[in-house]
């Protein structure tokens, strides 16, 4: 059994990450999992912090975008799947690159969302292998992905 690896992408303010994760450890799937920087402060000040400050908030935001994708473009290019979470509450911006820069790559794509989410995010649900409504649906596609395994 090869060992797959899965890039956690999207909204930050849930704990879907963690049912996931969870979720696979207890099917004891070979999945390794990699995420973005997920404390929004050190995400948000990572570039003025480490490369000097910066009194416009547009070069001040510039610098920790760059330094993020950094992360961010590794990671998801040494993924085989990605899984992109778009939560209701907040525009999650980076989270829409995220997606097309996987499906730009040819990675398998999983996105997960509400419902009601829908049609607003249709064109990038469109892009994806599966789209989700819960972190247990992630789980049992990861299942059935990297073990042939149909949980009904």
């Amino acid at each position: 059994m090869s060992e797959w690896t899965v890039y956690l992408s999207g909204e930050i303010h849930t704990d879907w990450r963690e049912q996931i994760v969870n979720g696979a450890e207890a099917r004891d799937l070979p999945i390794t999992f990699f995420s973005p920087v997920t404390d929004h402060s050190a995400s948000d000040d990572c570039g003025a912090a480490i490369l000097g400050g910066e009194d416009n908030k547009f070069w001040y935001d510039h610098k920790g975008a760059k330094v993020n994708a950094i992360r961010t473009r590794t990671l998801i290019e040494q993924s085989d799947i990605v899984v992109v979470r778009f939560g209701d509450q907040y525009k999650q911006w980076n989270a829409a690159f995220d997606a097309g820069y996987a499906a730009a790559l040819g990675k398998s794509l999983i996105i997960l969302h509400d419902p009601a989410l829908t049609h607003p995010l249709k064109e990038v649900d469109a892009a994806a292998q599966a789209v989700a409504e819960t972190p247990d649906q992630v789980v049992r596609v990861l299942q059935y992905t990297t073990q042939g395994v149909l949980q009904r």
